[in-house]
């Protein structure tokens, strides 16, 4: 609609891709993340708790800037809110931790022993990739955050 509705991605890699690939018409991209914390969590009203969830930030969420919104929608559904001290890249870029998961298991050795420690009730990033790579070198389910929330609104 010649620029009057935003790009909405719910994988904060594709947000990024898609701010480079789109920058050139008047078009606005906006993270998932950023979307579901500004449109719709006003709307939602009273949302479960969990005890405790642990994030992952990504390497998009950082060029983005929109960390702090994947922190504020945790901060929706859980009463404590984790972000390891050793959280980094987990490397598993797109295929690359399918096909060579030695590289993701070296990446994240030292976020994955601060999860073991933070034992939360929840594990939630923001790409599904990275979420593949955190639940596979951490042992612990990770999902999307946007599924975290929406799991909140319907009591699941």
């Amino acid at each position: 609609r010649e620029g009057n509705l935003p790009v909405v991605c719910d994988a904060s890699s594709c947000t990024e891709g898609f701010v480079g690939l789109l920058k050139a018409y008047p078009v606005e991209v906006m993270d998932g993340i950023v979307f579901i914390r500004d449109q719709v969590l006003p709307k939602l009203g009273v949302l479960r708790h969990a005890p405790s969830i642990t994030l992952h930030p990504t390497c998009a969420t950082t060029h983005l800037g929109s960390t702090g919104a994947l922190v504020e929608l945790a901060g929706a559904v859980a009463d404590k809110v984790n972000v390891p001290d050793n959280w980094g890249c987990c490397a598993f870029a797109g295929d690359r931790g399918m096909l060579h998961p030695e590289l993701t298991a070296s990446a994240t050795a030292p976020e994955a022993g601060d999860v073991r420690k933070l034992n939360s009730t929840i594990h939630a990033s923001s790409n599904r990739a990275c979420e593949l790579g955190m639940t596979r070198a951490t042992g612990k389910p990770y999902k999307s955050i946007i599924e975290v929330v929406a799991d909140s609104v319907a009591g699941r």
